[in-house]
């Protein structure tokens, strides 16, 4: 699938701090690698030189081809509006979207749409990670380590060869045949400024290789077992509530097919798109199209059920490292791009989750606001809200929207 822009909006996907980054590091690596293997093996010189070079240009036509096809080709999304002919009851309604979210869609708020098959959206591409772009994004993590792997074997070697007369370690002295590579005198000078910028981008090639690679390993994890990282969040807490209710339950994960294999090809095709359509999905025999979206209303139901009242007794205005609120919650804010949310006193937070210092929950609203679809949660320090009684008219809310999930799940 070729990068398509359906709009010339897609290209502010490149205007965030990500890309910017990601593109400046690969920038950096590429043109370093370039410049340092014509120092250091000049590539019309002989036939090693020759195949080192075009193997340079390979890893970055591949690495930027396959970031930017996971960039704009986007993971897809589920028409705004998108209602099934049958089972609704079995599936969750988004609000934002004013549709029902298909098996395996979850709604972003970064992209402020529901997303096919979502795995994570990455700041990196500034875009989310799901059902049409997961090949490319995978590629691309793994493309990454082994480009940078090159370049970094390539800035060793070009600062041993300049520098080699120079380089002992007191008992003696580091020496490598390299008369095949320099039988050619290199064009450009070796100079202080050059080996600190090669030093540099070998920091850099070095650092991406570890970091990457090792979000590569996560993602082939999963893609193993045809699972992404939100689903595989949502099966650890369906164990966690059959274990809590002792319902004898069993929860089978309905996508693995039993075989990595097959697991493998449903991301992974020759076509370069991947298998389905993003609404109907392969499964596993003992399961039905609805068993994930199933569990996810019981946990939507018992979220509710656990989550404890606060009141707001200090004034938050949302900001990320809140220093007045003093030095524990400054530092230890949560390493998330979860949102914060302001708060005035005398307001109700429903916190269902939290840190020592922080915690997160969503704000009660007014009628008003909730049917038209506003929400408000995200992260707030904890000194701000104390835990209060229950208040009547949030918990009957809460009871009577509980009970209709239930319904549904029934």
């Amino acid at each position: 699938m070729p990068v398509v822009f359906i709009n010339l909006h897609e290209v502010r996907r490149l205007c965030h701090w990500g890309p910017v980054i990601a593109l400046t590091v690969i920038a950096v690596c590429s043109s370093m690698a370039i410049l340092d293997s014509i120092i250091w093996y000049w590539p019309l010189d002989t036939t090693g030189g020759s195949f080192n070079f075009i193997m340079l240009i390979n890893w970055s036509v591949l690495i930027l081809y396959n970031y930017f096809n996971a960039m704009f080709v986007g993971p897809g999304y589920i028409p705004l509006g998108w209602k099934p002919e049958e089972d609704t009851k079995y599936l969750q309604f988004c609000r934002m979207c004013q549709g029902y979210k298909a098996p395996r869609s979850h709604h972003c708020r970064k992209c402020n749409r529901c997303v096919m098959k979502m795995d994570h959206h990455c700041p990196w591409i500034n875009n989310c990670c799901g059902h049409q772009n997961h090949a490319y994004f995978t590629s691309f993590l793994l493309l990454a380590p082994l480009g940078c792997s090159h370049a970094a074997f390539i800035f060793i070697m070009t600062m041993y060869t300049q520098l080699y007369e120079r380089i002992s370690f007191g008992w003696s002295t580091v020496k490598i045949d390299m008369s095949a590579v320099r039988r050619f005198q290199p064009i450009m000078p070796f100079s202080v400024p050059a080996f600190a910028a090669t030093l540099f981008a070998l920091g850099l090639a070095l650092g991406t290789t570890i970091a990457v690679g090792m979000l590569f390993f996560i993602q082939m994890k999963v893609i193993l077992r045809n699972k992404t990282s939100i689903e595989a969040w949502i099966e650890e807490k369906a164990k966690d509530r059959i274990q809590y209710y002792q319902t004898g339950e069993e929860f089978i994960f309905p996508y693995d097919l039993g075989r990595r294999w097959e697991n493998f090809k449903q991301v992974f095709t020759w076509s370069g798109s991947p298998e389905g359509d993003g609404i109907q999905w392969p499964i596993h025999a003992k399961c039905h199209q609805h068993t994930l979206t199933i569990e996810q209303l019981k946990q939507k139901a018992d979220k509710r059920v656990r989550s404890i009242q606060y009141r707001v007794v200090e004034d938050y205005n949302g900001a990320c490292c809140p220093l007045s609120k003093g030095l524990n919650t400054f530092f230890r804010t949560p390493c998330t791009e979860e949102p914060r949310i302001g708060l005035h006193k005398g307001e109700t937070i429903l916190a269902t989750r939290g840190t020592k210092w922080w915690m997160y929950g969503d704000k009660v609203l007014d009628d008003a606001q909730t049917k038209a679809g506003v929400r408000l949660r995200g992260w707030f320090p904890r000194r701000c809200v104390e835990k209060c009684h229950y208040d009547t008219a949030v918990t009957s809310a809460m009871t009577s929207e509980t009970s209709s999930e239930e319904k549904k799940v029934k």
